[in-house]
């Protein structure tokens, strides 16, 4: 059954009018029409299976059939990551992370930031179609460029990976289910005063191996290391 996200769909009618993008994907793209069947997400938990009951290209008229809810999650995973220079790298990790599990994602803007800039609703778009692609009920929250110093005050005691010498714990060791971010620097790395900044406010530094890796591939990393502690 085809899969369309809608996150004004609710659970409180027997009926819904798909939003503008979707009914033209479904009626023009697709060419559905009146009788056919399909699923609505909400990224909230909720898949709704319904069916066309008028196929109009700007507002498909829908009869719901049944609603499923999942529980929200009883863990998070938040990865905090500067983003690279080349947007398509940031599009990948987002797809990526969100078929594994990612619950948060925070673009940090830090000292060696190569971007300024973000195309947040195109992320989204990414995160949407890979919600879709791997059957996830709940879309991960995407949070636009954000000040170093200002999350790491407003999100104490969570994990940093660097690339300095000093003493590091694995993932397995030091991460907790709530509130523990995981912060990914940019290529050139954090600045010693944003690592210091971080071991004020709580941090634990952590390893990602011997291998120096690129930015979203760490970040990836990280989530699937999150991932394997949650389940």
């Amino acid at each position: 059954m085809r899969l369309f996200y809608d996150p004004n769909i609710s659970g409180s009618n027997d009926s819904h009018t798909l939003n503008e993008e979707e009914s033209k994907h479904a009626v023009r793209v697709l060419r559905m029409t009146n009788g056919d069947k399909l699923a609505v997400l909400n990224g909230k938990g909720d898949r709704f299976e319904c069916q066309i009951t008028d196929a109009h290209p700007k507002k498909c008229e829908l009869k719901i059939s049944a609603h499923h809810t999942e529980k929200q999650l009883a863990h998070a995973i938040h990865i905090a990551v500067s983003p690279t220079k080349q947007m398509e790298r940031m599009e990948w990790f987002v797809e990526k992370a969100t078929e594994i599990g990612v619950t948060q994602i925070t673009f940090l803007q830090c000292t060696n930031s190569e971007r300024v800039k973000l195309k947040l609703d195109r992320l989204e778009r990414k995160a949407i179609s890979a919600m879709k692609q791997s059957h996830r009920l709940y879309l991960p929250k995407l949070n636009d460029l954000t000040d170093y110093s200002k999350f790491v005050k407003a999100n104490p005691r969570g994990l940093i990976a660097h690339c300095y010498d000093g003493q590091k714990n694995t993932i397995a060791n030091v991460f907790e289910p709530q509130k523990c971010p995981i912060l990914i620097g940019p290529e050139g790395d954090f600045s010693m005063e944003e690592v210091a900044l971080a071991d004020e406010n709580g941090y634990k530094i952590i390893t990602l191996g011997e291998n120096r890796l690129r930015t979203e591939t760490a970040a990836l990393y990280a989530c699937m290391q999150a991932k394997l502690l949650t389940e």
